[in-house]
């Protein structure tokens, strides 16, 4: 069966336990389900579907189990495989203490944009129409990072930096 990923929006330790969180899944009729990171990341097995249509099933096991919902994006484990794979911060110049980021859509993006875009040490690089690829230095101007996001692609999104995409790709 294929492995999937699910990058939950907006979950944190606070608001959402990850025991309940991997319970909700594996009713849902989701196999091998993990949660990674404590963060809003669960990969598990199921048979091929959409990725829209898997991102509603996860969304109501949630409802079902934990009465309340966190927008679901999901990428099959191998797409992101090859993601990593095929480095998307190479040929950009980007400062070693920079935190590398992917923003993932939930709807295709097809805007053009006038690439790179640059706030205080935040920059979007590139886009394709499921994800972007940012960085920023972290700093007293973090902020500005995610107001730079939200901003340019709205907040129908969830972004993730490049070591966890890695880890959860694998997991």
């Amino acid at each position: 069966m294929p492995r999937y990923v699910a990058f939950l929006r907006g979950v944190s330790p606070m608001n959402a336990r990850m025991p309940e969180l991997k319970r909700c899944f594996e009713a849902a009729g989701f196999s091998d389900v993990r949660t990674l990171l404590s963060s809003g990341n669960v990969v598990f097995d199921t048979r091929a579907s959409s990725s829209a249509a898997l991102a509603k099933r996860c969304e109501k096991a949630m409802r079902d189990g934990l009465d309340r919902s966190f927008a679901t994006i999901v990428r099959p484990a191998q797409y992101l495989q090859d993601l990593v794979e095929a480095d998307p911060f190479a040929g950009f110049e980007i400062p070693s203490n920079a935190k590398r980021v992917v923003t993932f859509f939930r709807e295709p993006f097809a805007r053009e944009l006038a690439l790179p875009i640059e706030r205080d040490n935040a920059r979007i690089l590139k886009t394709t129409a499921s994800e972007a690829f940012t960085c920023y230095v972290p700093g007293a101007n973090a902020p500005v990072f995610m107001t730079l996001i939200e901003r340019t692609f709205g907040s129908d999104i969830t972004t993730r930096t490049l070591d966890t995409v890695r880890k959860c790709a694998w997991a």
